[in-house]
């Protein structure tokens, strides 16, 4: 019978499990924080470029939703690592981790809405049919609520009830 490696211990004392979350966190917000800001860098030219002039009606909000988005993704992932550096040996690891999860996780939020806005208003700059702009958006704000937030959420329940025995044989 084999043992699931979940179900096997670090053997780690609880510093070197803070020192382990910690820089799993800040590996995991440098891959997004790469993603927001070559988004955010876009944005951010993108009423420089010809033909911005044409972007009116509902692309405008659309493009501010998009550039302020990805203004607070960049805040939320870039903020746990100043805050790392400020709190630097004040004993305060366990409080950093709960603020840098709870960073990503509205970085996350935030990104997930500036990328939906910022596909809705290509396709509604292209394309004269507001139906395709509509259907645009909520497919890529399902998948990005599906891919970032439900699926991990059911996987957590999922374990959660297993720790507690509420699964059935």
């Amino acid at each position: 019978m084999s043992v699931d490696p979940a179900d096997k211990p670090r053997n780690e004392t609880p510093h070197e499990r803070l020192d382990r979350q910690l820089m799993e966190l800040l590996q995991g917000f440098r891959v997004a924080v790469t993603g927001v800001q070559v988004l955010f860098a876009f944005l951010l030219t993108v009423p420089f470029a010809a033909g911005f002039e044409k972007v009116d009606g509902h692309g405008l909000p659309l493009f501010y939703i998009s550039l302020f988005g990805a203004a607070l993704a960049s805040i939320c992932f870039i903020a746990p690592v100043f805050q790392h550096r400020i709190l630097f040996q004040q004993g305060q690891k366990p409080l950093l981790i709960r603020r840098a999860n709870r960073f990503g996780i509205l970085g996350a939020f935030a990104l997930a809405v500036s990328i939906t806005a910022a596909t809705t208003l290509i396709v509604e700059t292209l394309e004269e049919e507001a139906a395709l702009t509509v259907v645009t958006a909520v497919i890529v704000l399902a998948l990005c609520g599906w891919a970032w937030f439900v699926q991990p959420y059911l996987t957590r329940l999922t374990a959660n009830g297993r720790q507690n025995g509420d699964d059935a044989p």
